[in-house]
């Protein structure tokens, strides 16, 4: 059984690399140079150019974001009104909704 093989840095995706292997993966194309000075970030998209990959950068809907936050001004509106007609176990499950929605609209930005 003895010592365990190393799996191939090829099999892992450039975006999972660490920046020292990024440097080692740089040096061996001879299109790029001054290796040692880029950061990750640098060096992901030079050797993504020089390899001919295109970096497919997704679109932030800011439509979705306007919906999530109408929501929440609708149901902070319900929310006051049931604190009004004192009733608290639906303040509570609209306050949770908000409270959920907001949650999307950081994890949307």
């Amino acid at each position: 059984m003895g010592k365990k093989e190393k799996k191939d840095k090829k099999d892992k995706p450039l975006d999972r690399m660490t920046a020292k292997e990024l440097r080692e993966a740089a040096l061996k194309i001879p299109e790029i140079t001054g290796v040692h000075g880029m950061n990750k970030t640098e060096l992901l998209t030079s050797i993504k150019k020089a390899r001919g990959i295109v970096d497919e950068k997704t679109a932030k809907s800011d439509v979705s974001i306007r919906q999530i936050k109408e929501k929440i001004r609708t149901f902070k509106g319900q929310k006051a009104e049931a604190y009004e007609n004192e009733d608290k176990v639906k303040a509570v499950i609209l306050k949770r909704r908000i409270n959920r929605l907001k949650k999307r609209t950081r994890r949307a930005a």
